[in-house]
């Protein structure tokens, strides 16, 4: 399958909205690679292809993952809203029979980050954040801060992440914290 191909996968499997958001990280995640070196066909596949599961009902999710081999912990059993990452990952892997670990775990990290992420992972997690549709507050900031410096703009992600979980008094993933951490403690 091509970019193309993808497209018209992933046009039938979500609503405009989340369609309009897929290709648009895609063409940041293109953009991201380009500037700081990943492979931008690798960044244009898993950034068409994060959001594949999303509009998947949940009981469908859990087969897949189920199926996948994927255990979930208790943060993500709990987190729903987790599971379209992972359940993502292993439907590119095992559905669209991309065998590439690197576009596997860009798609399956990219909501929660982890430690040791590769240059591709990154990019996704980013993407993800800057699309051109994105219009949170301060996403101007994080536009520049991703032309900048990925770990820049990952750290500044995170933060906002865990300050907004925290502010509803919901679970962090532990692989939030720990990309968090790791982030800072190489800042230093």
């Amino acid at each position: 399958m091509n970019y193309e191909d993808y497209k018209q996968l992933i046009s039938q499997r979500m609503g405009e909205r989340r369609y309009i958001h897929s290709v648009n990280v895609a063409k940041q995640a293109k953009l991201l690679a380009e500037k700081f070196g990943c492979d931008a066909d690798k960044a244009v596949v898993a950034g068409i292809l994060h959001d594949v599961t999303k509009e998947t009902p949940p009981e469908e999710q859990l087969a897949l993952m189920n199926n996948g081999g994927i255990v979930l912990n208790e943060v993500e059993r709990c987190g729903t809203k987790l599971w379209h990452s992972v359940s993502g990952a292993v439907y590119v892997r095992d559905v669209l029979k991309i065998d590439d670990e690197d576009i596997f775990n860009a798609i399956r990290y990219h909501t929660t980050g982890r430690a040791g992420m590769s240059l591709l992972e990154k990019v996704i997690f980013v993407a993800d954040f800057t699309g051109e549709e994105r219009d949170y507050r301060d996403v101007d900031i994080m536009r520049e801060k991703a032309l900048r410096d990925l770990d820049e703009a990952m750290l500044y992600g995170l933060q906002f992440t865990i300050k907004d979980l925290a502010s509803r008094s919901m679970a962090i993933h532990p692989n939030a914290i720990a990309c968090y951490n790791e982030l800072i403690l190489e800042g230093r």
